[in-house]
């Protein structure tokens, strides 16, 4: 299938295919949600209503991402490893609870923050402040009012989206994402600055572990509850000196993530989601090439606190040599009243570098981002540089 057999209900100026009709007034043979807000919204149970083939988790099963304090208690009873924590909704617990614990500290909101809810310092007072700001309402509003505080997890990061039917799920390739805003994992956390794929650490013995004690033991736990789950479970995880431990699930393709791996993907796309929709994989596990894709995000002057937009988007045109090597995503893209594109986010394009090693992709990535112009952008120069 191609792009032109591929409608986007909403999006933004640079989505192929977009239009402003609600996806309830769509016909189609799959709806695929993929934002987080309307899949805990319920949009997933509405369509279905409706009687239509859909692929995402009604809104029981959007609870994962929905609500930390939900999710770590669901993993508790599904014995998933994960970071001692504790969930608050009243100042003094939580401060004496956030004092028993070492550097660095954790402290989330409860609720959805576009990716930008959490707050890691080695800081018992900045730690402090964070708390009393979430919980009186000023950082997020009623999303913060509940909050989760862990200890803070030391190794590399790992991201794994699995595609579940409600009984069974595959995994795709593995990729690796980096959450801080500057170089050297330095600054606020963001909802992602970068990511690649494959990722060298992440063998089929690790898939494996991650598959055996996170995502099934997940998924029949939330078979248990009656809960339904057909959509993406995506596990981010912290590959600590004792083993994987879960940061968090989310029940959607991750972005960047998807961005690193979905390219890679050599199976049909329409199938697998289908048949996931339908509850009932199919047999083939789903099949990557050997090649390698490093993506980096290019944002707005001010990302993630005050993202100042508006900024003329200039050098998009200059990438078409790059023929193949090179694909780039927008995201908080717009047309001002002359046509051209625009910033209207925080996070702005998604530039993908592809090529046969994580080295040359990460070069393409960069080449890519080089031709690009947008007044104050900013953007990490270290995603890959390990590798």
């Amino acid at each position: 299938r191609t792009c032109e057999d591929v409608t986007v209900s909403g999006g933004n100026a640079g989505t192929p295919n977009a239009v402003a009709t609600p996806p309830d007034e769509l016909d189609g043979d799959l709806f695929v949600i993929g934002p987080e807000v309307p899949l805990v919204g319920g949009l997933a149970d509405r369509l279905r209503a409706q009687g239509k083939r859909v692929y995402g988790p009604g809104a029981d099963g959007a609870r994962l991402e929905g609500s930390k304090a939900y999710m770590k208690q669901l993993l508790a009873e599904a014995e998933v490893p994960t970071a001692r924590h504790g969930a608050f909704d009243t100042v003094e617990p939580a401060l004496d609870f956030l004092r028993s614990l070492p550097p660095p500290y954790v402290v989330k909101t409860d609720g959805l923050a576009a990716g930008k809810g959490v707050f890691v310092t080695e800081s018992l007072i900045e730690a402090e402040d964070d708390v009393k700001a979430k919980l009186a309402g000023v950082s997020f509003g009623d999303a913060g009012r509940m909050i989760v505080i862990e200890e803070g997890l030391t190794g590399p990061e790992l991201s794994l989206l699995a595609i579940c039917d409600g009984k069974r799920a595959v995994p795709l390739a593995p990729a690796q994402d980096f959450k801080r805003a500057s170089d050297g994992d330095q600054g606020p956390n963001t909802g992602g600055m970068g990511a690649y794929s494959p990722v060298p650490i992440a063998g089929e013995a690790l898939v494996g572990v991650v598959m055996d004690e996170f995502v099934e033991p997940t998924l029949a736990t939330l078979a248990r509850h009656d809960i339904d789950y057909r959509g993406t479970l995506y596990a981010g995880l912290m590959v600590t000196p004792s083993g994987p431990k879960l940061l968090e699930f989310n029940v959607r393709f991750g972005d960047p993530e998807a961005q690193a791996v979905l390219p890679r993907l050599r199976s049909d796309l329409f199938e697998l989601l289908a048949s996931a929709a339908d509850g009932h994989l199919v047999d083939q596990p789903p099949q990557f090439g050997d090649d390698a894709a490093v993506c980096v995000v290019v944002a707005s002057p001010g990302y993630p606190e005050a993202p100042r937009t508006g900024g003329l988007i200039d050098g998009l045109d200059d990438l078409s040599d790059l023929d193949d090597d090179v694909e780039v995503f927008c995201a908080g893209v717009a047309r001002d009243a002359d046509g051209r594109l625009v910033t209207a986010g925080g996070r702005v394009l998604d530039v993908v570098g592809f090529g046969p090693t994580i080295a040359s992709a990460r070069e393409r990535a960069y080449a890519g981002v080089g031709r690009i112009s947008i007044p104050g952008m900013q953007y990490r120069s270290d995603i890959a540089a390990r590798c």
